[in-house]
């Protein structure tokens, strides 16, 4: 098909962007927050207003620049970038209305700042969706980390500060010493940075040099936290929970795994990496990352601790679809950036709500909190699920695509470590809700007066835990975009 050339993504993409000088100047809260309403759902609705063309498999580009030949700022709207897109503008909106409760709940601090770092996040968000190559993702991949080292740093105490050292070590470290590198290389062998159907380094790169690019490229996306380099992650679990919902759901972990899949389709492409037998490799980095994740979740006492190291593990799920070069690996592994942000967003939204409502941080000082907050703790059970892989939330559905794609690809193997880490999410999340629901109220850790969290908290953990269910029962249009993606893929136009 022949691309629509339309100013849409561009216009995307500064939706948040052109807020940010309202939000510095507006000195009261309220109107503060009705700029940022305003952008999130504009930004929404002209995400929103593409889907109808690159549903019929018309896709969108827009040229912005050409830096040098074969390299320019260019955006190209495909039924992949328009999936991540959507899942991100339209979680800003939902977090944004948690972060009013979370934020004036807490009487956090440097208010307009917070929401003026968010609103560059979910621009640099969407521009990574809409990259057109791999020169322009790298740019908004940049911007994205720049953009939220403040939000982890935001308490500005001693924790704050090292922790955000240790964000921009491991996460600009990564790209600047990985991920530059292999770019230039790229370039300089191929001519060009675009993504195509079937990437571009076919029959111009060596098999060894094919994988240690690879390798390059998978460590290097460190925002998708492979192991080893995955401790910045529990280290940003400072930031305010807002910010952590935004690490793990919307934008920057997920941005981390949406790079992945990207490069590994459209630079080196299915069909080169299983000419070279590169699917086994990958699948042991994405496994090991799975299970050894799972395993210090269980270990961990600290509620969002937990919680980010169960997203260490997921986010290897959607690397492990990619790793299985299947169809229906693919399917999974795209399908589970939807599945995962309704599932794991409603998981911090509740981890916030407690803190709001108790001050309580800690599993082990959560039981018989289900009697107090009995709403939040069964958001919290619905968002377990999901993250597990059970019915009947949306998680089930990536989860069950990825099945497939190791039965279809004939690897047991890691057949035996989906299902095995399932056990594991199970058995992480689930004694937090029997604590919540059957363990003796604990009233010298939260008071007797505790009941649930402010409107502003209580009602966005509802709708991400009530989407959760809905994906199960109506997955479109997000299975029908990642199936487009892959008939692309495999088949071509």
């Amino acid at each position: 098909m022949v691309p629509v050339v339309s100013i849409k993504p561009l216009l995307a993409v500064l939706a948040s962007m052109a807020v940010v000088p309202f939000l510095i100047y507006c000195r009261k809260p309220n109107l503060r927050e009705a700029w940022t309403f305003a952008a999130a759902i504009i930004k929404f609705f002209i995400v929103v207003s593409m889907a109808p063309t690159i549903l019929q498999g018309i896709p969108i580009e827009y040229q912005v620049a050409e830096v040098l030949p074969g390299v320019a700022i260019r955006f190209y709207v495909d039924t992949f970038g328009l999936l991540f897109a959507l899942v991100s503008s339209f979680l800003w909106i939902i977090t944004s209305v948690y972060s009013i409760g979370y934020m004036r709940g807490l009487n956090e601090h440097s208010q307009t700042r917070y929401f003026c770092y968010f609103a560059l996040s979910l621009s640099a968000t969407v521009g990574v969706a809409f990259s057109a190559n791999f020169f322009t993702l790298y740019l908004f991949y940049e911007m994205l980390s720049f953009a939220t080292y403040p939000l982890v740093a935001h308490h500005q105490d001693v924790e704050a500060r090292s922790s955000g050292r240790r964000y921009l070590t491991y996460i600009v470290g990564g790209s600047i010493g990985l991920l530059l590198p292999a770019m230039l290389y790229i370039y300089d062998k191929t001519g060009t940075l675009e993504f195509a159907r079937q990437g571009i380094l076919s029959g111009h790169a060596t098999p060894g040099a094919v994988k240690i690019l690879l390798l390059m490229c998978i460590f290097g996306f460190a925002k998708a936290a492979v192991m080893p380099f995955h401790a910045w992650l529990p280290a940003a679990m400072v930031a305010p929970t807002p910010v952590s919902a935004l690490l793990h759901a919307v934008a920057v972990v997920k941005v981390g795994a949406f790079s992945i899949l990207r490069v590994i389709t459209g630079v080196f492409g299915t069909d080169l990496l299983n000419s070279l037998h590169l699917d086994t490799m990958l699948c042991l980095i994405a496994s090991f990352t799975i299970i050894a994740a799972s395993l210090l979740a269980l270990n961990q006492d600290g509620l969002k601790l937990r919680l980010a190291y169960s997203t260490i593990g997921q986010l290897s799920y959607i690397v492990l679809g990619a790793a299985l070069l299947t169809p229906q690996g693919l399917i999974g592994g795209m399908l589970h950036i939807a599945m995962h942000a309704f599932g794991k967003i409603t998981l911090f939204f509740c981890a916030g709500a407690i803190f709001v409502a108790t001050g309580v941080r800690n599993i082990s000082e959560m039981d018989g909190i289900g009697k107090r907050m009995p709403v939040t703790l069964a958001c919290f059970f619905i968002g377990s699920l999901s993250v597990i892989g059970l019915p009947p939330c949306g998680g089930f559905i990536s989860k069950w695509y990825l099945v497939l794609g190791t039965l279809e690809s004939e690897n047991l193997l890691m057949l035996f470590v989906l299902l095995s880490s399932s056990l594991l999410n199970a058995a992480y999340f689930l004694p937090i809700v029997y604590r919540g629901y059957f363990g003796p109220p604990n009233p010298s850790k939260y008071g007797d007066c505790v009941k649930e969290a402010p409107l502003w908290c209580i009602v966005p953990l509802v709708l991400t835990a009530a989407g959760s269910v809905v994906l199960f029962f109506l997955p479109q249009p997000f299975l029908k975009l990642a199936q487009m993606t892959v008939k692309h893929i495999f088949m071509g136009p």
